[in-house]
């Protein structure tokens, strides 16, 4: 489904084959397969309750798969221990709470990382994360605490938190939808940037608007299924499902 101008540039960095989730008697995911390639932004759309999040969460094993298997670069993912805490490292995730820590400035929630697990120098993680935070626009607030930032930018911290591992892939699960609507283009801007800038991204959202502008690909769920996936202006003009034609045409009316 890559076009010739697909930011897309080869090969396979996620790889979910016939991945089933149950929760008890209730199946969340059912037959998943998707490849997501390298620099490639894929953004996962669907009703409520459809697997979206679920799917987004086995990617760092936060969610643990019932059966099925899931690559990210190549490695199967590991089960728990070093090996865990390495591929976690690898795959930067944002959630729809901004899970910083309190207690901490903004530049040490930012360091942290990149000192206790990659084993930077202080000067180099605080050098490292002057620069993210100046690329999220927030650098004048390093020395606040989380509490003393809106949630616009407690938000684009948390991006410059996880793209401070360096990882290789990034994961969003809402990333906006604990915002007031006023900060949530803030964040989208940050993200669109991300994307230009090649980096491989996984998006789930029920931003329509960011979905049309930055994604490669737009994968629609319904029910623990992959029902469709196709280019953005395809999936927007001219969906091929009834449940995906049904879900855009109370998007709009609404």
């Amino acid at each position: 489904m890559e076009t010739s101008d697909s930011r897309a540039s080869g090969d396979p960095l996620v790889v979910l084959t016939d991945v089933q989730k149950h929760y008890g008697d209730f199946q969340a995911l059912k037959d998943i397969n998707l490849t997501v390639h390298r620099g490639e932004v894929v953004v996962v759309i669907g009703p409520s309750g459809s697997g979206k999040s679920t799917l987004c969460r086995t990617i760092n094993r936060l969610e643990t798969i019932s059966s099925g298997s899931i690559t990210v670069d190549g490695r199967e993912l590991p089960k728990e221990g070093k090996p865990l805490a390495e591929l976690r490292a690898d795959v930067g995730m944002v959630f729809q709470s901004f899970n910083l820590f309190a207690h901490l400035t903004i530049l040490e929630n930012i360091t942290l990382g990149p000192m206790k697990v990659r084993g930077k120098k202080k000067a180099d993680a605080e050098r490292e994360a002057h620069e993210l935070l100046e690329r999220v626009g927030v650098d004048a607030q390093a020395n606040k605490l989380p509490a003393q930032l809106s949630g616009g930018q407690q938000q684009r911290v948390a991006i410059a938190r996880a793209l401070a591992m360096r990882p290789k892939l990034m994961l969003f699960d809402e990333p906006t939808s604990a915002l007031d609507p006023e900060m949530i283009n803030e964040v989208l801007d940050v993200m669109v940037g991300l994307a230009r800038d090649g980096m491989t991204m996984i998006v789930v959202t029920h931003e329509m608007g960011f979905a049309r502008k930055a994604a490669d690909r737009v994968v629609f769920m319904a029910d623990g299924l992959i029902v469709e996936e196709q280019q953005p202006e395809g999936f927007f003009t001219s969906p091929r499902s009834e449940r995906a034609k049904d879900f855009l045409s109370k998007l709009i009316t609404h």
